[in-house]
């Protein structure tokens, strides 16, 4: 997060994400902070916690999005939860502690793929080598010869069979091979399934007994017989598993989960207290027993995982919700004062609906073009067109449930529908569509109100 400021990371953000502004600058701080925290003298360091955030808006506003994209632009370990999955200590259902299980889980593989990459060259070169052994064994030398094998015999300094290796080693890198399979032992793990533990609130003790099985029942040698390109890609990855240090892995990645780990908290609205008063009630477990569960994560504790211990104490921490039945003051004290930010995202309306049609990298417009276009389709949108779509969505938002850009995706869909279905038998066709076009796909659902309902 060095290289980037406050008003670069908005920046990188706007490409994805339309309006927000407040939100984006918010979480801007925040990862700008988490940098700042490490420059300063290690006494200090400690005692600097996080600053969480509570996003409240509807939902299609793009809060999800904001956190996805800040921590793929951080290289941040990054885990999202809702936070009606998790249900008081007692009752069957998934335990708070299980979302730091996950994200240690995320910082591993992360740490791991970039160590993996690093070692790919050498890894690359140990595969080609056995790759070249099972296409052409090497010989063992004869037994009793000992040093005096081929003396007095005139033999050239190289033997043929390295001659023929590097025959062969041209061949592969040439693609002539590729059609040619071989034989390869591969490692089968031991054990089967276990089910036994298969129902909810029970994952995190069935993970450990799978992994207990694995070790009684170690991994088998078993020979398949496969391609020499897919060969060569089971080879990559055995060499480059045997080159990555699993312990430098996990100690990395545990510095970067507690470091710079972020969890996003969706749905915190649903477990506050005036939830649980206007809705249906009765069979519902207690939203506040899974608020006082979630305040020693959020303030800071040590959470066991099979990596070892995990400290939370500056783990960032955004939550998100509707609050349409409730309010932020409906959560307990002392949560409410373990995330002192709130920003209050907007409604989307027409204007940017349109911006989310024709400006972020990934637009739907941008998609369609790319999907159709595989089948030989151009797809060409008029202005005229994605007006009509945005003024579309924003009116069936006002009239039923308003899901925000969400909406985009239903209406899209069921314009480009027949066109979709129809592209593989019409390769090379330009499709111009323009506000006709789109009137005359949405006109069942603009003439029957109950049947807009139901699409969409």
């Amino acid at each position: 997060m060095q290289q980037f400021t406050p008003r670069e990371i908005v920046s990188e953000l706007d490409k994805f994400i339309i309006g927000q502004q407040d939100a984006k600058r918010m979480v801007a701080i925040a990862m700008r902070n988490r940098w700042r925290r490490q420059q300063v003298p290690p006494e200090l360091r400690d005692e600097i916690a996080p600053k969480n955030i509570i996003m409240i808006g509807p939902t299609g506003v793009g809060k999800t999005e904001i956190a996805r994209r800040l921590a793929k632009l951080s290289g941040s370990p990054f885990f999202k939860v809702e936070a009606s999955k998790f249900t008081e200590v007692g009752y069957v259902g998934r335990d708070v502690e299980s979302m730091i299980r996950d994200l240690m889980e995320i910082g591993v593989g992360m740490v791991r793929a970039e160590e993996t990459e690093l070692v790919r060259v050498r890894a690359r070169k140990n595969a080609e080598e056995r790759l070249l052994d099972l296409l052409y064994p090497r010989k063992a030398p004869e037994p009793g010869l000992g040093f005096m094998a081929g003396a007095g015999t005139g033999a050239p300094q190289e033997p043929a069979s390295d001659a023929t290796r590097e025959k062969l080693r041209k061949l592969w890198r040439e693609g002539a091979l590729n059609e040619r399979q071989v034989e390869m032992e591969v490692t089968v793990q031991g054990g089967g399934p276990v089910g036994i533990m298969a129902m909810p609130g029970m994952e995190d003790m069935e993970m450990q007994v799978r992994e207990m099985m694995g070790r009684l029942f170690p991994g088998q040698k078993k020979t398949r017989r496969v391609s020499v390109p897919e060969a060569y890609d089971l080879l990559v990855e055995e060499e480059a598993a045997k080159l990555v240090d699993m312990d430098k892995v996990v100690e990395a990645a545990r510095e970067r989960v507690e470091q710079s780990g972020i969890v996003f908290l969706d749905e915190i609205d649903k477990i506050c207290t005036g939830a649980a008063s206007q809705g249906k009630g009765g069979a519902e477990v207690s939203r506040e027993g899974v608020q006082r569960d979630l305040l020693p994560i959020v303030e800071g504790s040590v959470v066991n995982t099979k990596y070892g211990m995990v400290r939370t104490d500056h783990i960032l921490f955004i939550a998100a919700g509707a609050f349409h039945l409730a309010k932020p003051s409906d959560l307990i004290p002392e949560l409410q004062g373990r995330f002192p930010l709130r920003v209050e995202l907007s409604a989307l309306d027409k204007e940017q609906f349109l911006r989310i049609l024709t400006e972020p990298r990934n637009a739907l417009t941008v998609q369609y073009t790319a999907l159709l276009g595989t089948e030989g389709v151009t797809l060409e949108f008029t202005p005229d067109a994605l007006d009509e779509v945005a003024g579309f969505a924003q009116r069936v938002n006002e009239e039923t449930e308003n899901i925000g850009a969400r909406r985009l995706y239903t209406i899209m869909e069921k314009v480009l529908s027949d066109l979709s279905f129809d592209a593989p038998d019409r390769g090379g066709l330009t499709v111009v569509v323009d506000r006709e076009y789109v009137r005359a796909h949405l006109a069942d659902v603009t003439a029957n109100r109950d049947l807009s309902r139901y699409i969409l």
